[in-house]
């Protein structure tokens, strides 16, 4: 059973996510993939400009501090839970 989440479907249209982590979909022009989880990975497209905000770098550098980034995915992965990291993209975009 799933519940509502108004702020996450304000982000849907800049923020989305893929509905499996095999799934390869060609990523819009202005955009990058990111995989995101601790156990299950999943797949985002966000909007490159996220990347200029502090936050995300803060969150970039950590990630990179922390594991690194060679990663097998063949993206960027961040390794923390996917409710975390929507609500700062959510918050970014706001």
């Amino acid at each position: 059973m799933g519940f509502w989440l108004p702020r996450i479907v304000k982000a849907k249209p800049s923020l989305k996510r893929t509905l499996s982590s095999s799934e390869t979909t060609v990523v819009p022009k202005g955009h990058f993939a990111v995989y995101v989880g601790e156990a299950e990975k999943k797949r985002f497209v966000v909007p490159i400009s996220i990347l200029n905000h502090p936050s995300f770098q803060n969150l970039l550098n950590q990630v990179e501090e922390e594991f690194g980034f060679n990663h097998p995915m063949g993206a960027l992965t961040i390794p923390c839970t996917e409710e975390a990291f929507t609500d700062l993209i959510c918050n970014l975009q706001s």
